[in-house]
């Protein structure tokens, strides 16, 4: 089994988003039981709060229903647990390095790095944090991209 985390500032959009497509993505391509599936926040700011409205909105749009959740914050016994833990940009390696200042075993990595190098559409590697551009459209199509890819890259699925 292949645990992954996904990592954003607060854990109530973009990481919490990643985590209900890519088990969506899993299940449909029939390989959902390969993985453990979570997410976390290198903040505090955000612990114990649910799903943001529009970031559930948006889920429920694309056909995802029945998300729950509630935020947490990354810790270094996730280091431990997990085999990938996702970033969502560049600020959150900045924070996740206050809780794990190290990498030996090469787990972190941003999510659109799974994607090819000549998809130019995601060259500057962050998903933008719709929190604050407002724009989770964007955010959607970033999220599907990237877990599309990290799948594909996992188990060679289509």
């Amino acid at each position: 089994m292949k645990r992954i985390l996904f990592v954003c500032h607060g854990n109530i959009c973009r990481s919490v988003t990643a985590e209900f497509v890519f088990r969506d993505m899993a299940a449909r391509a029939g390989v959902g039981h390969l993985f453990e599936i979570d997410s976390a926040a290198t903040s505090r700011e955000e612990i114990g709060n649910p799903i943001y409205p529009m970031a559930l909105r948006t889920l429920e749009a694309h056909g995802i229903h029945g998300a729950k959740h509630a935020a947490r914050q990354v810790t270094r016994a996730d280091y431990d647990h997990f085999d990938y833990l996702i970033l969502m940009d560049n600020e959150n390696l900045y924070g996740i390095r206050r809780i794990i200042p190290t990498d030996p075993d090469g787990k972190i990595s941003l999510l659109l790095d799974h994607t090819p190098p000549s998809d130019s559409a995601h060259h500057r590697r962050d998903v933008a944090d719709p929190w604050y551009t407002r724009n989770f459209d964007a955010a959607w199509d970033d999220i599907t991209t990237g877990c599309r890819a990290l799948l594909n890259e996992l188990c060679s699925c289509k």
